[in-house]
C-alpha cells in the first residue's frame, strides 16, 4: 500500500512522517524545484512564510495546549521546533531556516518516503469518474497544498467540491460570547422580523464619532503580491468615503430599538453567531485590512466590546480553502470518497501548528482505514478535537478559517471566574482526555 501526499508544507510533512513511521510507503509530491508560489522563497519543506513564532508554550494557552497534544501524537514539527528554538519569552519561536532544513532532512532520509518533484494538476477521481478524469493512481491521497493552491489543481478540487471553494479570505473579527458586555448590548432582529438572533452593540453619536475617527486613521497591514480581496471592501476603506457611509451600511441602526433607552441608536454593530453553541460571534460587515493590534484597539471602542476577547482578527488576503463543513468528516476524509483526505490550511484550520495538526489527524485516519481500525477523532475537550469538530460542523453556514482558541472548547463542568485559572484547567482537561483517547485507541 502506498499513500500519496500532495504538498510538503507543515501538514504534508506531518502526514508523510506519521505514515512512514507506521510502516506505510509514502509518495510525497512537491512542486518546489519546478515552480515556486509567490509566498515561498526556499526550496526546503515546511517553510514558514510569515512569522517565525509558533505562539505560546504554556499549557494555559490555546496554542500551548495544541502543541502539547500534538507532542502526544508524535508530531515532527513540534519536536523540530524545540531543536531549533530561539529566545522568545513565553513563546516557541524558531530559526526558520534551521527549522525547515531539519524537517527536509528528516523527510528526505526516511526509508518509507519517496519525494517526487512534480506539479500535480489533477487529484484522483475514482469509480465512475475515472474515465473522464484519470487519477494519479488508486492510492489513498492526502491533499495538503496550502492556502495558495491555484491553477489546474484548484480547478480539479473545485470539480469535486463544487461551489465549496473560496479563493480569498475576507473574514471579519470573531469575539467570544462571554466577553461581550451585555449590559451595553441587546438581542434583536430588524423590525422584530424573525428570531432575535443578532447581538446588537449600539453607539450614540459621540461614541460613534470617536470610533469613526480612529477607524479612518487606523494603520493597515502591507499587502503582498499574492494578496487579493476583489469584490469585498474593507470597513476602513468604506468609512473613508464619508462619516455616514458605514452608518448607512453595515452599522445602520434602522429597524432596531435599544430596550434600555427606548430609542433607535445612532449606529449599531451587529454580531452574528458562528455555530450552534453560540460561543463565538463575528462582527458583521467588518472585513478589514487593519493590523491586528489596531483592530483590538479600535474595535474595543465599541462600548459592548470594551473588554472583548478576539479569537480571530479580520483578514483580507489570498487564501484558497474549501467549505469543509459540507465536504469533510472530522477525520479530514471527504464525505464522498473514503480514500481522499485533505489537510492543512486548505481545510480552514488557520495557523502553522493548526495546519500541522490536521496533517497528523488525516494521516492517522488514513492508517487506521488501511488497517480496518476505528477512526481516530479526538474528543472535543481537546484543542485538536475542537478544531476537527469546527471544520466538519454541518451547522456552520458561513464557514471561515479558525485557529486554536479556547472559545471553541466546551465549558468546564465547574465555573472558574479567574481567566488564567480557567484556561489552565481547560488545558489540563485537554491533555488528560487526549492521553485517555490515545490509550483507548491503541
Amino acid at each position: 500500500m502506498i499513500v500519496d501526499v500532495i504538498g510538503a508544507g507543515l501538514a504534508g510533512c506531518e502526514a508523510a512522517w506519521y505514515l512512514a513511521n507506521n510502516g506505510i510507503k509514502v509518495n510525497l509530491y512537491e512542486q518546489k524545484g519546478i515552480k515556486m508560489s509567490p509566498a515561498h522563497k526556499s526550496e526546503n519543506f515546511a517553510e514558514l512564510v510569515c512569522s517565525n513564532s509558533l505562539k505560546a508554550s504554556r499549557l494555559g494557552s490555546a496554542a500551548g495546549l495544541l502543541k502539547a497534544e500534538m507532542e502526544l501524537l508524535g508530531s515532527l514539527t513540534v519536536w523540530v521546533a524545540k531543536q531549533t528554538a530561539v529566545p522568545a519569552g513565553g513563546a516557541l519561536a524558531v530559526d526558520r531556516d534551521k527549522f525547515s532544513q531539519l524537517i527536509t532532512d528528516k523527510i528526505k532520509t526516511h526509508k518509507n518516503i519517496t519525494v517526487k518533484t512534480d506539479i500535480v494538476e489533477q487529484i484522483p477521481r475514482r469509480g465512475a469518474h475515472c474515465a473522464s478524469a484519470p487519477a494519479i493512481n488508486n492510492n489513498y491521497t492526502i491533499i495538503a497544498t496550502g492556502p495558495l493552491t491555484d491553477g489546474k489543481l484548484a480547478e480539479s478540487i473545485q470539480e469535486i467540491c463544487g461551489d465549496n471553494l473560496s479563493f480569498y479570505d475576507a473574514a471579519a473579527p470573531i469575539v467570544t460570547r462571554e466577553s461581550i458586555d451585555m449590559n451595553k448590548a441587546f438581542y434583536g432582529a430588524r423590525y422584530n422580523r424573525g428570531e432575535p438572533d443578532y447581538i446588537n452593540c449600539p453607539m450614540d453619536k459621540e461614541e460613534y464619532e470617536r470610533f469613526y475617527n480612529e477607524l479612518i486613521k487606523g494603520e493597515t497591514a502591507d499587502l503582498h503580491e499574492f494578496d487579493v480581496y476583489e469584490g469585498c471592501m474593507p470597513i476602513e476603506v468604506m468609512a473613508k468615503r464619508g462619516v455616514d457611509t458605514i452608518r448607512y451600511g453595515p452599522l445602520k441602526p434602522v429597524g432596531l430599538r435599544d430596550p434600555k433607552t427606548g430609542h433607535r441608536p445612532w449606529a449599531v454593530v451587529q454580531l452574528r453567531t458562528e455555530n450552534n453553541a453560540n460561543k463565538l460571534y463575528n462582527l458583521v460587515g467588518f472585513q478589514t485590512n487593519l493590523k491586528f493590534g489596531e483592530q483590538k484597539r479600535i474595535f474595543s471602542l465599541i462600548p459592548a466590546l470594551n473588554n472583548a476577547e478576539f479569537v480571530r482578527y479580520g483578514v483580507m488576503h489570498r487564501n484558497t480553502f474549501i467549505n469543509s463543513p459540507k465536504f469533510l468528516h472530522p477525520t479530514f476524509a471527504t464525505r464522498n470518497d473514503p480514500k481522499l483526505f485533505f489537510a492543512g490550511q486548505i481545510t480552514g484550520v488557520e495557523g502553522y501548528m493548526e495546519s500541522a495538526m490536521s496533517g497528523i489527524i488525516a494521516a492517522m485516519n488514513v492508517y487506521r482505514t488501511i488497517k480496518n481500525k476505528e477512526p481516530f477523532i479526538p474528543p472535543q475537550t481537546t484543542m485538536c478535537g475542537a478544531l476537527c469538530k469546527y471544520i466538519s460542523d454541518e451547522s456552520v453556514t458561513k464557514f471561515q478559517p479558525m485557529g486554536a482558541n479556547f472559545g471553541i472548547l466546551p465549558p468546564l463542568s465547574v465555573q472558574i471566574r479567574n481567566k488564567q485559572e480557567r484556561y489552565q484547567a481547560l488545558g489540563e482537561r485537554g491533555i488528560k482526555d487526549m492521553m485517555q483517547v490515545i490509550t483507548n485507541s491503541e
